[in-house]
């Protein structure tokens, strides 16, 4: 048996099997690794598709829909590879994508998770917001990526093809060692939606381990999820689930300090929204914060303090808003 499994979770996602499954399929050696789709309890017509169209691929089927995180935990903890690829129903990869992922785990004992270069999948030459080219995290929780800060994506002209440690690794494709994502916990449930990739590396950067990102290796992901950047659902999800994630991997004094701050940029964000006559993402935010209050209670802190060298100690808010910084290499430069 191969020691690498690609898991493709699936819901209802019938147009997404048949347009990008082909291309895993394809370019996935049966030597390397065996192709899995996990189904959610689909409705649709996924299992007829995967039965009629891809016999080869092998199949776990739910009998109710445990959600991204829920599912991704559930069927990893049936599998028995030593290592992991969680890939999106919605990603094409490149040829030799998977090999050079996975020689980094063989060859850095101390790497639990890499991801490869992400690239959009709509304008191919441009990387995709989710992932791009390695996460980072600045020193008051927001995430931003090599190729992009905030909203600003960036051509990819080679400038990220270096592998270097990363603080998180995008969920769109995140080969990870099966033994570090069950010891950590695997994805947060709780969560439900967003950032639940970003905290479980947290946990594992935590315990000890590094990330990367490994450019030799190309995926393309269509992205874009199913609802708008500041839709009040998608808002509220963003800033419960950050908060969440700060607090659980924050010492007490760590997010002491940093929650003052955060306050002060979200009560901003909340003013701004009520200007524009947005009154459903005030809403959002004030529930957000509500929920995070009632959720807390369920996590426990860690005790001592870790100085990560892939956190940006400033605020990428500050730098995009005030310094007109677009770019992460002007960014961390």
């Amino acid at each position: 048996m191969a020691g690498v499994a690609v898991v493709i979770l699936n819901w209802n996602g019938e147009k997404l099997l048949k347009e990008y499954l082909p291309s895993v399929v394809r370019h996935t050696s049966a030597a390397w690794a065996r192709v899995v789709v996990v189904d959610n309890a689909s409705t649709d017509a996924s299992l007829d598709v995967l039965q009629r169209e891809f016999p080869q691929v092998e199949r776990v089927c739910f009998e109710m829909n445990y959600g991204f995180a829920g599912g991704y935990n559930k069927a990893i903890e049936l599998l028995d590879e030593e290592i992991v690829v969680l890939l999106n129903s919605d990603v094409e990869v490149a040829e030799g994508w998977l090999e050079p992922l996975v020689a980094v785990l063989k060859d850095c004992p101390d790497v639990a998770a890499v991801q490869p270069k992400i690239k959009s999948w709509k304008e191919k030459t441009r990387f995709e917001y989710a992932g791009a080219c390695g996460g980072f995290i600045d020193e008051l929780g927001f995430p931003f990526c090599r190729g992009r800060i905030l909203e600003v994506v960036e051509e990819d002209a080679g400038q990220y093809d270096d592998a270097v440690e990363v603080f998180w690794c995008s969920g769109a494709a995140l080969c990870i060692r099966r033994k570090a994502y069950l010891d950590a916990g695997g994805l947060d449930e709780r969560f439900f939606a967003h950032m639940e990739e970003i905290d479980l590396c947290w946990r594992l950067r935590n315990a000890g381990w590094r990330l990367r990102v490994c450019p030799q290796a190309v995926v393309y992901h269509l992205g874009g999820g199913s609802l708008p950047m500041n839709h009040p659902r998608k808002l509220f999800l963003n800033y419960r689930n950050n908060l969440l994630m700060l607090y659980k991997n924050l010492t007490p004094d760590e997010w002491r300090r940093v929650s003052r701050r955060r306050k002060g940029l979200d009560f901003l964000a909340s003013l701004v929204f009520l200007l524009k006559g947005e009154m459903k993402n005030v809403t959002a935010v004030f529930r957000a914060y509500r929920e995070f209050y009632a959720m807390k209670k369920a996590y426990r802190q860690p005790e001592s303090e870790r100085l990560d060298p892939c956190v940006y100690r400033g605020s990428i808010i500050f730098q995009y808003y005030f310094r007109r910084v677009r770019t992460f290499s002007r960014l961390w430069k």
